[in-house]
């Protein structure tokens, strides 16, 4: 009897563990396997000629490495805003609070327009950057500067949680052996936030990759420079060929997993190094 109320904890489970499985084949499995069909159309030459023109791997160069310095840039500041907004109360914090969601309900396009008009040669920002020789628009700065829009509240939002748990007097008692509020940071503060701050830089880069709205105003679309390999695949896929719209978004496919299975790696280990300490 025991063993039959053990294998009924959780009433049900056969069926919802059928149906999460269900859910996640039609939405995710499936339309991922349909990638992997469509591209098979082509021979390993014509995939990898596809894959390898200096065009497409100028794209994954912009799309990669202004989605990493975005993340980064994001996971320093979203850290500061998340601090602030736990551990102090001024005027305003609801409000500021309520700010940090604003790219989630915010139309893309519309966030590529206002971007794209302020940071322009005649925006209001763009003018003042322009006769300091600083190109912010139709640049990777740009398209760097739509990426920590977008990407922002992703870690806020799953550093703040892991913030409000924490309790105030282990660092307290830090500070009061003695160590600096900057050394109390590093090692006490830091080590706990450390996976929770990982996986918002993971799900900023995740978002930035494959960010197509608000980027393709202010990049200016050159190819070589500022094109995304986003729009390169909606080129591909407006002149019709599929097979080579699916072939670079393999690649893509693949490169992103493999770079969130070393960053879900890293969290783990600090997981575990936090349970063992």
């Amino acid at each position: 009897m025991k063993g039959s109320k053990s294998r009924n904890i959780l009433p049900g489970f056969g069926l919802s563990l059928g149906f999460t499985l269900f859910y996640l084949s039609v939405i995710v499995l499936i339309p991922l396997a349909a990638v992997f069909f469509r591209t098979a159309e082509l021979s390993w030459s014509e995939f990898w000629s596809t894959v390898t023109s200096a065009r497409v791997i100028a794209s994954y160069k912009v799309s990669f490495l202004t989605s990493f310095f975005a993340g980064f840039i994001n996971a320093v500041f979203g850290l500061l805003i998340a601090w602030v907004l736990v551990r102090y109360r001024f005027p305003g914090k609801k409000l500021i609070d309520s700010l940090v969601d604003l790219p989630f309900a915010l139309p893309t396009a519309v966030a590529g327009i206002a971007l794209t008009a302020i940071y322009a040669p005649n925006g209001w920002i763009g003018s003042l950057l322009e006769p300091l020789g600083v190109k912010v628009a139709y640049s990777p700065i740009g398209i760097t500067i739509a990426l920590i829009f977008i990407g922002l509240p992703f870690v806020v939002r799953t550093v703040q949680p892991v913030l409000q748990d924490m309790e105030k007097e282990t660092e307290e008692a830090a500070v009061m052996l003695g160590a600096y509020r900057l050394r109390t940071f590093w090692k006490v503060v830091l080590p706990e936030l450390a996976p929770a701050l990982l996986t918002g830089f993971a799900l900023a880069f995740a978002r930035g990759i494959g960010e197509y709205g608000s980027v393709v105003f202010i990049s200016g679309n050159m190819p070589l420079k500022t094109e995304i390999t986003p729009l390169l695949i909606m080129t591909k896929l407006e002149q019709y060929d599929y097979a080579g719209a699916t072939a670079i978004a393999l690649v893509m496919l693949i490169v992103s997993f493999l770079m969130l299975l070393i960053i879900n790696l890293l969290q783990w280990r600090m997981n575990r190094r936090t349970v063992s300490d």
